[in-house]
Formats: C-alpha cells, sequence, structure tokens
C-alpha cells in the first residue's frame, strides 16, 4: 500500500488477514489499534469513530467490502447486503459511499471476488494516498506564493479539526500542504482550532503535528476572528467531508464561521479535498446529530496523569452536538485537490 504515513494497514499478525487501523478515540493519551475482522467490525469502526475522517472512513469502507467478501466466500449477492451496512455507516462521507459504490460496481463481473475485493481496495487506497501528494505540491504552491506577495519570511495559516494522516489516506489534505512547505524549507507556522465538540483539533491534529515537528499553536474555536482581525492569519486551509453538487462544502462544525470570518476580513479560504468527495450529494438537512454528551463531557488525563471523562455542564441543562456544517460556495476561494486549484468559476469541473 502507498503512502508515507499511514491510519490503516492490512494485517495477519493475529489473525487470517485484516484490516489493522489506529484507534482514534484514544489519542492523544494512548497509541493503540484494533483489529477489523468482520463488517460488523468496520461498521462499528466508523460508527463509534474508531476511524474518523473523510479520506480514511471511504478507505475503511473499501477494504470492509473485502472483508464481507471472505464472510461470504465471494458470493456476490450476498455481499450486496454487507456493502449496504458498510454505506449506511455515515450518512455525511461523501467518501464512504462512493468507496463502497466503486467496489460492488468494480466486482459485479468479477470471477474470484475475494482478490479482486482486496486488489481494488488495495488500488483505491494508493490511488488517495497517490492524490495527497499531489494536494501537498498544489497546496504548497500556494504557500509559497503567499509569501513571496506579503514579503514575510513564515506563513501563518489557520486550519480546523484533523486534516492529516489520520483522517485522508498518507500525507492528509489540509495538512498536505504543510508537509511540503516543510521538506521545502518554507517556514510556516500553523493555528489549529480545538475543534469542539470533540476536540479532534486539539488531540488528533496536534497530535499528528507534534510527531511531525510542524511548528503549531492551538486556538479555542472562538479565538479564530480575533486572529484574522489583528492580522494573524495569512490564509486558511481546512478539509471537507465532501462538496455537494453546487460547490457547498460540507465539513466540521465550524467550518463555516471560519469562511465568513476569512471573508469579512479579507484572507483566502481554501479548501482541501480529493476530488473523489466532489459532486457527492446536495442534501443539506442530513447533518450528522450526535450524542449531546459530546457537549456535556470531555475527556483528558488529570495532574497524576489519571484518564478522566467528567462533565462541564449542568446536569439538568440540554445540549445539541452537530458533527458537520455546510460552507456556502461562494465563501471559498479555491479548491485545492490532486489537479490542482479549482477556482470558484471552475470548482466542479475537477
Amino acid at each position: 500500500m502507498q503512502g508515507n504515513y499511514k491510519a490503516l494497514w492490512l494485517s495477519d499478525e493475529m489473525f487470517d488477514e485484516c484490516l489493522e487501523v489506529i484507534d482514534q478515540r484514544q489519542l492523544p493519551f494512548v497509541y493503540d489499534t484494533r483489529y477489523l475482522t468482520n463488517t460488523e467490525e468496520a461498521v462499528n469502526a466508523i460508527k463509534n469513530r474508531t476511524v474518523c475522517g473523510a479520506g480514511v472512513v471511504g478507505v475503511v469502507a473499501a477494504f470492509g467490502v473485502y472483508i464481507a467478501a471472505i464472510e461470504v466466500d465471494g458470493d456476490y449477492e450476498a455481499l450486496q447486503e454487507r456493502a449496504a451496512l458498510l454505506r449506511e455507516a455515515c450518512l455525511v462521507r461523501g467518501n464512504l459511499s462512493w468507496a463502497v459504490d466503486v467496489m460492488m460496481e468494480r466486482l459485479r463481473e468479477s470471477q474470484d471476488v475475494i482478490e479482486d475485493a482486496r486488489a481494488f481496495a488495495i488500488e483505491l487506497s494508493d490511488n488517495e494516498a497517490l492524490e495527497s501528494q499531489k494536494i501537498a505540491e498544489v497546496g504548497c504552491k500556494l504557500i509559497e506564493e503567499m509569501r513571496k506577495k506579503s514579503g514575510k519570511e513564515k506563513i501563518n495559516i489557520l486550519t480546523h479539526s484533523s486534516g492529516g494522516y489520520l483522517a485522508f489516506v498518507d500525507e492528509g489534505a489540509a495538512f498536505a500542504p504543510i508537509y511540503e512547505a516543510k521538506r521545502r524549507g518554507v517556514d510556516v507556522h500553523l493555528f489549529l482550532t480545538e475543534s469542539r465538540p470533540t476536540n479532534q483539533g486539539a488531540s488528533l491534529g496536534a497530535w499528528e503535528l507534534a510527531q511531525n515537528e510542524i511548528d503549531h499553536t492551538i486556538i479555542t474555536d472562538s479565538m479564530a476572528g480575533h486572529l484574522m482581525q489583528c492580522g494573524e492569519v495569512d490564509m486558511v486551509i481546512v478539509s471537507a467531508d465532501r462538496v455537494n453538487e453546487n460547490g457547498d462544502a460540507v465539513a466540521s462544525v465550524g467550518t463555516y464561521l471560519l469562511a465568513l470570518a476569512a471573508h469579512d476580513n479579507n484572507i483566502p479560504f481554501y479548501v482541501a479535498l480529493p476530488t473523489s468527495s466532489f459532486g457527492v450529494g446536495t442534501d443539506e438537512a442530513r447533518m450528522d446529530e450526535r450524542s449531546s454528551d459530546e457537549v456535556k463531557f470531555v475527556k483528558g488525563v488529570d495532574a497524576d496523569g489519571v484518564f478522566r471523562r467528567v462533565r462541564i455542564t449542568h446536569e439538568g441543562s440540554a445540549a445539541v452536538s452537530f458533527g458537520s456544517d455546510v460552507t456556502p460556495a461562494r465563501l471559498i476561494s479555491g479548491f485545492i485537490t490532486g489537479k490542482g486549484v479549482s477556482e470558484l468559476r471552475e470548482r466542479m469541473s475537477v
């Protein structure tokens, strides 16, 4: 499987060949992995956020089809039922349904469903890794152009949530240009929102950046607009779960507010994502409402290093948690893809 960075890989250390994934629920406190050996485990890993991020979820779904093919001994008709379970594991992430549909279409006329499912899943993962590397190059060029235009030695980029290899195969999406900039010796600093309510930025994103010695600062979500007003942000690069047919981007909740603040302060706002995330939905209402406990409770370690989950709200107060919001196309400066930067007027030609 292609890629310098991996959030998942095929493993046969403990079982017959299965998918091994980094358990993102325990980061940044504990690094651990989970083995996905059947369809139910693959579905649950997506639902309970053992894995999260559109690109990685899509690849897990593709390998989920391979695992399911083994379960049904290569029976395509029986495989369709399990594929439906994978497809419905998450309603928002377009890469998931796209990956399952691609796998099932290619397997329709297969003479060896199991072997072909394995080969197709690896091919899909490798293609996503290669596009991530291209996103790195395309996005880095924008950073270099910003440095030349501004005359600054250090470029401050603001991002939201987790946009690296934990979310997208290999170098990620929003993080990919940052990795490339470091390789080229471009001085880049990343402002990383904590990304409430599940804190993907403060936990997953910051953990990954620290592992790769990327200069970064964690901020609260509500600080982003202030930093933009103060001239501390040169550009915004975020990832997205999908881009609807009208060019609107569905991404981690809070992305819309960042786009509004960037627009108000005349700061370029880019969305980095693979082309597999384009044109895979138009229904803005299908947002993933999650457990209100995500708002009421936080997890962390205390002064003694003991992991704890504590309630931070009044016991009788109601709460609501949405995982995604929609950023209108009019607020997006361009899409950073493996095929280049797609401006608004050509955004759906990628």
